[in-house]
């Protein structure tokens, strides 16, 4: 039976071709149960899903199925530093794709390491398109800025709205940002989009952790709502045939950052201290230090849906994009 993949597998740091994921279905399906990677696959009656589910599939995560059998996809993972499993999850896959920058720390490191061409979407003006081009020019990065019609949100919020699974103002508004990217990233002939997403609720990036009093407990639940989100934001990507590669969702990151102490993370009103002191050595102090806003604002998405819920009528952007739904 031919092999369907989508993503990438890995066995031990070492990623796999489709002609030795095959053989091992064929002579080893045991061996399985210890791929990494971000992968969706199927071939005849056997298929498999990464352990945290980064890449869709109609199975639950970290599960591979072959005939009557069952077992879990579990990689065992060395522990590393966190600047040794954060520069191994990037190279892991910056063998192509397109890295989304929005000029914070958490896609500035991932740009600077993989050093793949670079994307920033946003409304003319916005934040991040003035950030992201002044730090891929410090960066020596390749840079494309696509810039978002005010004119162009109304259709993409119909576009996201079928596919997502929480349809709020704050996930809508993200999710029309992700279309964005996905697209521009389509029209430059990539599938894959390598992003920042997971640093927050691994390394303490929201500013409600300022406050908490057990940041650690804050953190995990914060952690366990990333598969909402994961579904979210693959599925819009999926609208334009992409997939988003989330290198600080690698088991080793994810390891290595549960490892680090709270005042690692979080400390003296400083928010994801541990990777900023890590990015300081791979990019310029300035951007490792930056603190910036969200996607949804920093793109000016967020603005512009709220503009565009006054001129339909409607008080507040939940009204209207449940008038919408």
């Amino acid at each position: 039976m031919s092999l369907f993949i989508r993503g990438w597998v890995e066995d031990e740091g070492r990623r796999l071709t489709e002609g030795e994921i095959e053989a091992i279905l064929s002579d080893q399906p045991s061996r399985v149960s210890r791929f990494g990677g971000e992968f969706f696959f199927s071939s005849g009656v056997c298929e498999g899903r990464d352990h945290l589910g980064i890449i869709p599939g109609p199975i639950p995560p970290g599960t591979f199925r072959c005939g009557n059998m069952e077992t879990r996809i579990s990689p065992c993972v060395p522990d590393l530093t966190l600047e040794e499993a954060v520069v191994k999850a990037v190279s892991l896959r910056s063998d192509e794709g397109v890295c989304a920058l929005s000029g914070g720390v958490d896609s500035s490191l991932v740009a600077a390491l993989a050093g793949l061409p670079c994307l920033v979407v946003g409304t003319a003006s916005s934040h991040d398109i003035v950030r992201a081009g002044a730090v891929a020019r410090v960066l020596g990065l390749e840079i494309t800025v696509a810039v978002i019609p005010p004119g162009q949100i109304e259709d993409a919020i119909h576009s996201v709205l079928p596919v997502i699974p929480v349809n709020g103002p704050v996930d809508v508004a993200i999710a029309v940002t992700q279309f964005f990217i996905a697209r521009a990233a389509r029209e430059l002939g990539h599938s894959r989009i390598l992003t920042g997403q997971g640093a927050d609720e691994l390394f303490g990036g929201y500013a409600r952790y300022l406050t908490v009093e057990d940041v650690e407990s804050q953190l995990e639940a914060d952690f366990g709502s990333l598969a909402l989100q994961g579904a979210r934001d693959q599925a819009v990507a999926g609208l334009h045939g992409t997939s988003l590669s989330m290198p600080y969702l690698d088991l080793r990151v994810v390891n290595a950052a549960k490892m680090l102490p709270d005042r690692g993370k979080v400390t003296g009103g400083v928010r994801k201290r541990a990777l900023r002191e890590l990015a300081a050595r791979f990019i310029p102090p300035e951007i490792a230090w930056y603190e910036k806003k969200a996607m949804q604002y920093g793109s000016g998405i967020e603005k512009e849906i709220r503009a565009l819920a006054r001129r339909k009528g409607f008080r507040n952007t939940g009204d209207f994009i449940r008038n919408l739904s």
